[in-house]
């Protein structure tokens, strides 16, 4: 059974601290919006679809906090804590998704009382999380039939029900083409410099008995000659309306040596993870993270002092390389043509 690293109940969020597993398993309990802004930030909580969970959350509880019965007022306030929680990760689109959409109903609902409005802001925020292990066990349906029913999958970083609300999507595909009686083995990329793969994708699949074998990030291509890959299979942080990927550095470079040898290339991914605002891949801002993660790992120093050091979280792979794009409404692929028309079509049908 999938862990589910986002719990609510009465007025308490809990998220299980990332940054320690698999060493520890500590969950953090967060009451104010604030503190979900920092742990967004610090990657207490991470991946995508979980970005968005939390910060709805976060939405929600700065909606508790304010005061005044004058919507307008309201929504000067409310706008003001939104824009904290979207300050704290540029890249990855379903945080601004969700905390647009708790604005959103937040306007539809203004004829409400202060009270009403924001048990109904914290009831979104339940529904948003409910929805997205919904769309992961969906998009693994859809996927699980694109994979070998033996074979041997390559993903990179954490794409699993750690990055979501539960169940996962690349490692939800997974799931279910195992929960389907498919011979799945799992081979995870290390994903240097936070190590998701080795600490998060490996620890996961281990709780759910799928065989996983962790490789260091420049053995895929060896791996791939060897013949010993069938697929590869990754989340994603923001897809543009060209088909466009942007997922955690290394990604592109995973890609280019799947085609280079012959093996499909899949990105599973939530259509709120699609931006059709953005026309291609050159326009998605990527963030760029401490300087420590790299020269650092677990308090011990591995590079010199006053090094240069720099540390994208995030690459962009083109569409022309990926096979097919994963999403819970269906399956927008690389031989039927323009990923643009197939993409807003899914949109579209999901609106």
């Amino acid at each position: 059974m999938a862990i589910k690293p986002i719990k609510y109940s009465a007025g308490v969020l809990s998220m299980i601290d990332q940054r320690l597993l698999p060493g520890q398993e500590i969950w953090l309990d967060y009451t104010d919006y604030q503190g979900i802004a920092e742990a967004i930030q610090t990657m207490v909580v991470r991946g995508a679809p979980a970005i968005g969970v939390a910060a709805a959350f976060g939405a929600a509880f700065a909606a508790a906090t304010i005061k005044t019965e004058d919507f307008t007022s309201f929504e000067q306030q409310f706008s003001a804590c939104c824009a904290v929680l979207a300050a704290t990760r540029p890249t990855a689109v379903n945080l601004f998704w969700a905390l647009e959409r708790m604005q959103r109903v937040a306007r539809e609902q203004q004829g409400l009382s202060l009270d009403q409005l924001q048990q109904r802001l914290l009831l979104e925020a339940q529904q948003i999380a409910a929805e997205d292990e919904e769309i992961n066990k969906a998009m693994g349906e859809h996927g699980q039939q694109l994979l070998p029913q033996q074979g041997r999958i390559l993903t990179h970083c954490n794409a699993g029900a750690l990055a979501t609300a539960g169940y996962g999507t690349a490692l939800g595909v997974i799931r279910a083409a195992c929960e389907a009686g498919k011979k799945i083995e799992v081979y995870a990329d290390e994903t240097r410099p936070f190590w998701q793969g080795a600490r998060l994708t490996a620890w996961e699949l281990q709780q759910d008995s799928i065989p996983v074998t962790v490789i260091c990030d420049n053995m895929a291509g060896y791996l791939m000659q060897q013949g010993k890959i069938d697929a590869v299979i990754v989340g994603a942080d923001r897809i543009t309306a060209n088909g466009d990927v942007a997922n955690k550095i290394g990604t592109y470079s995973v890609a280019v040596l799947a085609r280079e040898h012959g093996i499909p290339f899949y990105v599973a991914a939530p259509l709120s993870t699609v931006d059709l605002t953005m026309s291609d891949g050159s326009q998605i801002p990527i963030e760029q993270r401490d300087r420590r993660e790299v020269t650092h790992c677990g308090g011990m120093q591995l590079a010199p002092d006053g090094v240069a050091v720099y540390n994208p979280a995030f690459d962009v792979t083109p569409a022309r390389l990926v096979s097919a794009i994963i999403t819970e409404q269906g399956i927008a692929s690389g031989d039927r043509g323009d990923y643009a028309v197939q993409l807003q079509a899914l949109v579209a049908k999901g609106s």
